[in-house]
């Protein structure tokens, strides 16, 4: 029969079976986690819970401290989804669809409206990085840094001119996202540094973050943990209350988890954690540059499965597939999903199902869009395995071997 209890009803189950915990221990560590001043009886709570479980209610007053329990955050645990249409509130906004807004600034119309256009088209691009074909995004996104780097020369003020620059900084990051995920490390870079300046001119500390979670990212896609480490602790220090800092801690989890010191990736994760819990919940999850609340499961995943805790690894894989899929079964996040297969592939190698393992690994491989660097890091993990275990395997080893093709030479 098909279960059709709420998704944060199946999870409370997931996470507790994860966990090996019963119903009495789950709202134990609930009840540890309650503020001392709240008086709660450990069978009334009890009884509650087995409903919340059931899907007959919704946690009401208790759902962050629920989501606390399982170590993650209260926007993963019970999501608010919505996805907007970028095109649509460009011609909303301002009237103007982008063959007008290349008109207007051809012709050095440089009003509050064409300024919105911009932003909302960089916003736009911004959200499609999760799923439109790499070199069409870059293509699209440098032409657009090329228009608005154009327009910092035209006769604007002030205020025009920051934004502008804020929005060059902007696609910058874009732009150099995508070069990373083709292959192309030195043109990354170099965009990358001038997202940086973009950023410092504009006073932009998102901007300015999110570069340095760039280079964390590049560091850790080389092996460089100590760089990741201090690249993202130096994005920390400049923007500490912006949204990128709880993906620079979780780089620092990568990266501690990588380096084998446990206690540092729970730190670490704990910090992004809290962060997240203090911030409000982003208005558009599907821009690159917003961290969803949703895709802390995702850095979990990570560290799980680096500190070999293969139940909580696979249940966070399996979370991160569902809540990366739309009900029509779209996959919104594909390249987030493909390391969660290939998660889900090291957990049964690991196990002794090679079958398994090799199905979802191919399967992490065959998208069409993905980042070259990320996957080729972690799909390393899911080799290792193979070849520690299965090395007399023809099919393990022509895994392996395809896993070296795809670690190939990059410019």
């Amino acid at each position: 029969m098909a279960d059709d209890r709420p998704t944060w009803a199946r999870r409370m189950v997931e996470e507790r079976a994860a966990r090996g915990w019963s119903q009495v221990d789950a709202v134990r560590a609930l009840m540890a986690r309650l503020p001392l001043d709240q008086v709660v009886v450990e069978q009334d709570l009890l009884r509650q819970w087995k409903r919340w479980e059931g899907g007959e209610t919704q946690p009401s007053k208790y759902k962050k401290e629920i989501a606390q329990t399982f170590g993650t955050t209260t926007g993963a645990f019970f999501p608010e989804r919505g996805r907007r249409d970028g095109r649509a509130e460009i011609i909303q906004v301002s009237g103007m669809d982008t063959v007008d807004i290349i008109a207007r600034l051809r012709a050095s119309d440089v009003d509050t409206a064409t300024l919105d256009a911009l932003r909302i088209t960089a916003d736009r691009l911004c959200c499609e990085y999760a799923y439109m074909p790499a070199d069409q995004l870059l293509v699209e996104g440098r032409a657009w840094l090329a228009r608005v780097v154009g327009l910092q020369h035209q006769r604007v003020n002030l205020a025009q001119h920051r934004e502008l620059i804020a929005l060059a900084g902007k696609l910058s990051l874009l732009v150099g996202c995508v070069e990373y995920d083709s292959g192309r490390p030195r043109d990354a870079e170099a965009t990358r540094q001038a997202a940086l300046l973009l950023g410092a001119e504009a006073g932009e500390l998102s901007v300015q973050g999110w570069a340095h979670e760039m280079k964390a990212w590049f560091c850790l896609t080389r092996g460089d943990y100590r760089g990741v480490i201090a690249a993202a602790e130096t994005g920390i220090a400049i923007a500490p209350n912006e949204s990128v800092a709880a993906q620079l801690y979780a780089q620092k989890a990568k990266a501690w988890a990588r380096i084998g010191d446990r206690q540092q990736t729970e730190v670490a994760l704990d910090q992004g954690r809290l962060l997240l819990e203090r911030l409000p919940y982003p208005e558009n999850i599907e821009d690159h540059f917003v961290v969803d609340p949703a895709k802390f499961d995702f850095y979990r995943m990570d560290a799980y499965r680096k500190a070999g805790e293969n139940r909580l690894a696979e249940q966070l894989a399996s979370e991160v597939i569902r809540a990366s899929t739309d009900f029509d079964g779209t996959e919104r996040a594909p390249m987030r999903i493909a390391e969660a297969r290939v998660t889900l592939g090291v957990v049964a190698a690991r196990e002794g199902d090679l079958d398994t393992a090799l199905s979802f690994g191919e399967r992490a491989l065959q998208g069409e869009r993905r980042s070259l660097p990320s996957l080729a890091m972690v799909s390393a993990d899911l080799g290792q395995v193979l070849q520690d275990r299965y090395a007399h395997a023809p099919e393990a080893t022509a895994f392996v071997e395809h896993l070296r093709e795809l670690r190939g030479p990059r410019a």
